[in-house]
């Protein structure tokens, strides 16, 4: 069972289960997530959406992790700090360590992703199960998602292998981003 399959079947979930929702959360499940992967931004998916992906995978639906998961489907790109922040919002005996927990938890379900830019804080995000990249300013540290441009994962082939079965190829583009080139940030190297 793939995730991408868990995440498919969640979404046609949502859309049929009335009972999945918390009584005091919002009932915002419509067309916020056209594909189950992409970002739902600052509105975020729901916690009914929520639930139906950690049914999905095999996890209990508790109120820390649909608070995790909302955080971090309203913050892409987050780390550990601020998904807390913005969780300990919604629950405010939620710590540090548990998010940390409950992070790696949901990145091994595959309901989340890790990402690993370097000379940066570990980030985290919920657009999982395609093969995309990342822009990240070195101005302001804005990071953005990029669909792969040549296909399937993993879109790069290494030279060699060394015997390991690659997965995915992880591309981080780095670059001052157009605000900041509008505001004459970088602007010296930011010149295409």
């Amino acid at each position: 069972m793939s995730v991408t399959n868990d995440l498919e079947r969640a979404d046609a979930r949502v859309a049929s289960d009335q009972d999945a929702r918390v009584p005091g959360t919002s009932d915002s499940t419509d067309a916020a997530h056209e594909h189950p992967h992409d970002h739902a931004g600052a509105a975020g998916r729901g916690d009914a959406y929520w639930q139906a992906v950690l049914r999905a995978s095999g996890r209990r639906v508790t109120q820390q992790r649909l608070a995790v998961l909302d955080a971090l489907d309203r913050a892409p790109h987050s780390t550990i700090e601020h998904v807390h922040a913005l969780a300990a919002q919604r629950l405010p005996q939620l710590t540090l360590q548990g998010v940390y927990l409950m992070l790696g938890d949901l990145e091994t379900a595959g309901i989340v992703r890790r990402f690993d830019a370097v000379r940066s804080a570990v980030r985290y995000e919920t657009r999982v199960g395609d093969n995309h990249h990342h822009l990240l300013c070195r101005v302001c540290a804005r990071i953005v998602d990029v669909d792969c441009v040549i296909g399937e994962a993993p879109c790069l082939t290494p030279s060699s292998t060394h015997g390991f079965s690659v997965e995915s190829a992880e591309v981080v583009f780095r670059g001052v981003c157009a605000d900041c080139v509008r505001a004459g940030e970088g602007a010296a190297t930011a010149a295409s």
